[in-house]
């Protein structure tokens, strides 16, 4: 590969989390839903919520590694560039999306943590961030959800967002962070 294709994409580092947590993303929201397909106090139920808030940590974790490699990797340029409008709109988006990767989680554990529940990370059991509190847990699990829906629509809106620049644009935006050259 020519120096010069290496630059028009992001680091392999910065693909892979990506795409990664696109995967850990789909997982999250394909338990919580498939958990309401269970009987309310039933052992599957509780399985896939388990995995729904293991995985929602590990977006949390995961956040992390993805914003060092951001600030230590360099960022391809789009050719042909974007106008300063979709340029605004795109960092927009990505904050957003950044913040629900980081507040969400957090939400999440807290409402655990106000029912008094277990927070589960792959067999462990991590402590709780705040006292019980049924009527907090009730009002963060509100924002939770709520954080979660708008979620849908900032995922949705990336995808879009990307499928329209490489299809209708015509731009390299999408293969900067494909894995094909």
């Amino acid at each position: 590969m020519s120096s010069q294709s290496a630059s028009e994409r992001y680091s392999t580092p910065s693909i892979a989390m990506h795409w990664a947590m696109v995967l850990v993303f789909v997982a999250v929201y394909a338990l919580i839903n498939v958990a309401e397909g269970f009987e309310k106090g039933s052992a599957g139920r509780q399985m896939a919520r388990d995995w729904h808030f293991t995985f929602g940590l590990l977006i949390f974790a995961l956040v992390w590694v993805r914003i060092v490699l951001r600030l230590l990797g360099t960022r391809p340029p789009i050719r042909p560039e974007s106008s300063a409008l979709m340029a605004k709109l795109a960092k927009a988006g990505h904050l957003a999306l950044y913040g629900l990767m980081v507040v969400l989680p957090v939400v999440g554990w807290l409402v655990l943590s106000a029912r008094g529940k277990p927070i589960p990370f792959f067999g462990l059991d991590l402590p709780a961030l705040i006292a019980p509190d049924k009527a907090l847990g009730r009002q963060l699990k509100e924002i939770h959800e709520l954080g979660g829906n708008v979620g849908y629509f900032l995922i949705g809106g990336h995808a879009v967002a990307a499928l329209f620049h490489h299809h209708v644009l015509k731009d390299n935006t999408l293969r900067r962070m494909g894995f094909v050259r």
